[in-house]
């Protein structure tokens, strides 16, 4: 176990190298096969993460709970709206709070404008790993469950592989820009080609775009934009259609989904499919808007890799947490 790891935060892949990425992953793999064959991991016992969630999850919350319990240690799920939180207590503090009471702190809070601020805040604070459970920015423990998967596929040398991550229509709700912001920041440095596909006027944030790019000059690889979702399925090895908020369209939440009405034809159907490689694979970072961002057919059918994803997000956070947590 490495101790170049111990003590860091992890609010972004960009923060480290790609060799230290390699390692998460290389470990992620190392505990999916101990978990399958029921090998006990107690690396991190009597340890205690404080989860704190200002947005809904599933995969997230349930990913680092069951993982440190896996580990030896506890999470403690806090609802910011029966913390002091609600009352006006600062990042500083709850962060100095938390430093002495436990092990780690990890974080969800996507509002727009304001949750990598938040994170960035608690960690400047923090005498314990602060753990990104995705914010306005970045959705690193998602990545890396990509990565994962993506390896499981096609092998450790992912380069010339392409990947679309493009803009899928859903009316649930406004979806962060940090999935696909993570990915089109990743995916270059593994040697993967990116098309970013999106309708006019659903850019993503863009000094990310242009952090993208330069990764992808510097690893030799290509990120292309487009806004037609077939063009970026063209070829592709890897298909990621999901939604996401447009939040440079209008600062007013019902004249962004006026917007994202009129694109109703930005789905995932078997026809796209055919479109990509016929290897390819489809995947998303759950939850997928059936019906609109994607078809049942597709989700649910042989080219489908979100259950695979899904469970390596149990696998990526315990590798991180082992990693970032330690004695004190």
């Amino acid at each position: 176990m490495s101790s170049m790891f111990r003590g860091r935060h992890f609010i972004s892949t960009q923060d480290f190298t790609k060799e230290e990425l390699d390692l998460i992953v290389d470990l992620s793999l190392d505990l999916k096969r101990r978990f399958a064959v029921g090998e006990l991991t107690p690396w991190l016992p009597y340890q205690t993460v404080f989860m704190i969630f200002f947005d809904e999850s599933t995969r997230t919350r349930n990913s680092i709970e069951a993982g440190i319990t896996q580990l030896g240690g506890h999470a403690h799920f806090l609802n910011p709206k029966t913390m002091q939180t609600a009352h006006g207590e600062v990042a500083r503090d709850t962060a100095m709070i938390f430093s002495r009471f436990g092990h780690a702190i990890a974080v969800r809070h996507c509002s727009f404008g304001i949750g990598n601020a938040f994170l960035n805040e608690l960690a400047k604070h923090s005498s314990v790993p602060v753990l990104n459970l995705q914010d306005d920015y970045y959705h690193p423990m998602q990545v890396m469950a990509d990565l994962m998967t993506i390896r499981e596929r096609f092998g450790v040398n992912t380069r010339g592989l392409k990947v679309a991550v493009s803009w899928a229509y859903a009316e649930s709700h406004l979806k962060p820009l940090s999935v696909p912001q993570s990915q089109i920041l990743a995916f270059p440095r593994y040697g993967m080609d990116v098309t970013l596909a999106y309708p006019e006027g659903f850019d993503l944030m863009p000094d990310i775009v242009d952090k993208a790019k330069q990764s992808a000059e510097e690893s030799g690889t290509k990120l292309e934009i487009t806004h037609d979702m077939d063009e970026a399925f063209k070829g592709a090895d890897v298909v990621i259609p999901k939604s996401w908020g447009g939040f440079y369209v209008s600062d007013n939440p019902d004249e962004i989904m006026a917007e994202v009405r009129k694109h109703k034809d930005w789905i995932c159907t078997p026809e796209r499919m055919e479109l990509a490689a016929k290897h390819s694979i489809y995947m998303h970072a759950l939850p997928a808007d059936r019906g609109r961002e994607v078809v049942d057919e597709v989700i649910d059918g042989p080219q489908s890799v979100v259950i695979d994803e899904a469970e390596n997000r149990l696998h990526t956070a315990k590798a991180i947490m082992a990693l970032t947590m330690g004695g004190k």
